[in-house]
């Protein structure tokens, strides 16, 4: 029997595992090459969409403009996406939309909607940003239920699943109410997994306003950590009053190294930050959360935080956690630092035992990495990363990263686009990932055991 309890700790905690202990720099002390066979090589798709290694076989689940069962259509622009065990045949996904305010509008203009929404262009249309829903059957491998579940909100980039079944969808935008918008944005939102149909969109106010990406939660702790994508981020955590309960507010803060006040971990000037390094860390407090200057991670880095090169995708499993940072490094090609917290994380005693923080991969080249962004865990240990970058020639890769820092190449996207939310389904069979635009959602099963030196 699949248990949600299967999902969320055992192929996450076990690929975790393997990564904490194989940890291994290359002699030269830069992220390895590709040099391994993996799957093999990537065999062309006849379709021009996404080329996969021999024996794997991709579905398409959700494309852009289908008419889901709330009469609106499939937005455009998905980005980040959670997968959650809802029973044995069924996973919901949540699906992230990077809309803005200038992107055409179809959502209704009906009342039900608008009481819904967080904010509407001028009271009359709901903003196009939020979340799509699918319930997925993974065992008849089709769609059953399809709806907009979040709306009102901007550019929602990434987020995370938490332990309690929700997924945490994040505004990367800090714009403000004026004549056409209502409200403030740069908040995250919480959206259940249970929902079967579109819920009312709150901010979790007291999570901070500022460019937010991704977020995941230890829960051991329930304490959220959360990335931002700004040339010079912070990481941060907010320790919640109530474990499991957002809404009751908290603490929000940023990470510090211990003696060495704002850091640099973006080793573009210099490189000051080594792999696999661990560098105790400590947490500085900001105040003021709802930041009506957009200058919390400036207030942070002055009280001393670290500073990061475009923190993305995060993700957590077997108390520890890994980030993306997409330009970071001296080629500005990318990097996934490793957070491992204190066993006191959020008490007065982590000052004796304080929390680490590595380099897991910096990128040399462009055949290594381009841009990191989402990230996941495959079920063999590996994590999978979704590139982002955007050039003349499609090159957009989801890039394997194995437990030693190798990286290899799972799957090619054919379009002018990125992969984005890839996540795993509870069993580990699937691998759901979004072609960002036009939003085409994938389901990818094959042989995942098959993988060589």
């Amino acid at each position: 029997m699949i248990s949600r309890r299967r999902f969320n700790q055992s192929i996450v905690t076990l690929a975790f595992a393997g990564l904490s202990r194989h940890l291994i720099a290359s002699p030269s002390g830069t992220t390895p090459s590709p040099s391994i066979i993996a799957y093999g090589k990537l065999v062309n798709d006849p379709d021009a969409l996404i080329d996969l290694p021999a024996g794997f076989s991709y579905r398409i689940i959700s494309s852009l403009n289908e008419k889901m069962a709330d009469g609106l259509p499939v937005p455009n622009c998905a980005d980040g996406m959670g997968c959650f065990y809802l029973d044995d045949d069924r996973v919901a996904l949540i699906r992230n939309h990077e809309l803005s305010p200038n992107n055409e509008v179809k959502t209704s203009a009906n009342k039900q909607i608008l009481d819904l929404a967080y904010d509407s262009v001028q009271k009359a249309h709901p903003l196009p940003g939020g979340t799509s829903s699918i319930i997925y059957n993974h065992k008849l491998q089709k769609v059953e239920h399809q709806f907009m579940s979040l709306l009102g909100t901007i550019r929602n980039c990434s987020g995370g699943i938490t332990p309690w079944n929700t997924w945490l969808t994040c505004e990367e935008s800090t714009a403000k109410a004026d004549d056409k918008l209502t409200k403030d944005h740069g908040y995250v939102f919480e959206v259940p997994a249970n929902a079967t149909s579109m819920v009312k969109a709150t901010p979790l106010i007291a999570m901070g306003r500022f460019n937010h990406e991704a977020a995941c939660i230890d829960p051991r702790t329930g304490i959220v950590y959360m990335t931002e994508d700004r040339g010079d981020s912070l990481l941060y955590r907010f320790i919640p009053k109530v474990k499991g309960n957002l809404h009751q507010g908290g603490r929000l803060q940023a990470l510090a190294i211990n003696k060495q006040p704002k850091y640099d971990t973006r080793n573009w000037d210099k490189a000051s930050m080594s792999l696999n390094l661990e560098m105790e860390v400590h947490w500085v407090d900001l105040d003021n959360p709802e930041s009506p200057d957009d200058d919390l991670r400036l207030r942070g880095h002055n009280a001393g935080a670290a500073l990061f090169a475009r923190g993305e995708g995060i993700h957590w499993g077997n108390n520890e956690l890994y980030f993306c940072c997409t330009n970071g490094g001296a080629k500005q090609l990318g990097q996934i630092m490793r957070y491992v917290p204190s066993l006191s994380e959020g008490h007065a005693l982590e000052t004796d035992h304080p929390g680490v923080l590595s380099l897991f991969v910096e990128s040399e080249n462009k055949q290594s990495l381009n841009y990191a962004d989402n990230i996941t865990v495959a079920p063999n240990g590996h994590l999978i990363a979704c590139e982002d970058q955007y050039t003349e020639q499609v090159d957009n890769h989801l890039k394997g990263i194995t437990t030693n820092g190798q990286t290899y190449d799972f799957a090619r996207i054919r379009l002018q686009t990125e992969p984005a939310g890839a996540c795993f389904s509870p069993d580990g069979s699937t691998l759901f990932v979004n072609l960002y635009a036009p939003t085409t959602t994938l389901a990818i099963t094959g042989p995942w055991d098959n993988f060589k030196d």
